[in-house]
């Protein structure tokens, strides 16, 4: 099959591209969507979740439904380097949303993995490695202003920008970004979220 499963997988592992796939079917939703069991679905997902969603368009037409579509998205790196994975249990591989202004600038400067050259006379000469600078990626998500980091990345891959001016301009950024979502946050209260959570019809007309 697809996933290669034999007699040894569990049910839970059997079961589980099912129900990856039934969100991708309007009918799994009859309050929310009023009945309507026609739309097309467009799923945002990382590359790791094509296969159950290519299972999914191959079996969509035998049973009647429309085929899904999807939008790969980029992997979102860890502070560490691309090559390495946010984790639960290393709380410095990325930022949490209860961070503090100081927890944010301490991550970034002492983890957040630099493309820059080794010294200061070999950064000026060949500039920073932008494919793999970890604070120059973090922006090109967070930094809401394309001539901003289109800046960056001239000056930095010169080498004319350094490491701690690009980190000092991530930690800004995405301390901003928190410091709202935590002023936001504390205004929640446990009405709202049964209020958000309650399943309920989309208006849509």
């Amino acid at each position: 099959g697809i996933f290669g499963m034999h007699e040894g997988y569990s049910i839970g592992q059997i079961a589980f591209p099912a129900i990856q796939a039934a969100p991708s079917f309007a009918s799994s939703f009859p309050v929310v969507l009023k009945g309507y069991d026609d739309i097309p679905c467009l799923i945002p997902c990382a590359i790791d979740q094509d296969p159950y969603f290519r299972m999914t368009r191959d079996v969509a037409p035998r049973l009647g439904w429309r085929k899904p579509a999807l939008i790969h998205s980029k992997f979102f790196p860890a502070l560490q380097g691309a090559k390495t994975k946010m984790s639960a249990s290393d709380q410095n591989t990325s930022i949490y949303l209860t961070d503090t202004a100081d927890q944010i600038r301490t991550k970034v400067n002492k983890y957040a993995f630099s493309g820059g050259g080794e010294t200061l006379e070999e950064h000026r000469k060949n500039g920073a490695n932008l494919e793999v600078d970890i604070p120059y990626q973090w922006l090109r998500f967070f930094l809401d202003d394309d001539a901003k980091i289109e800046q960056v990345a001239t000056e930095y891959g010169a080498g004319r920008m350094m490491t701690g001016e690009v980190k000092g301009m991530l930690s800004d950024v995405l301390t901003e970004i928190v410091h709202d979502f935590q002023a936001k946050r504390a205004q929640i209260t446990d009405e709202v979220v049964a209020e958000f959570m309650k399943v309920r019809p989309l208006h849509f007309d």
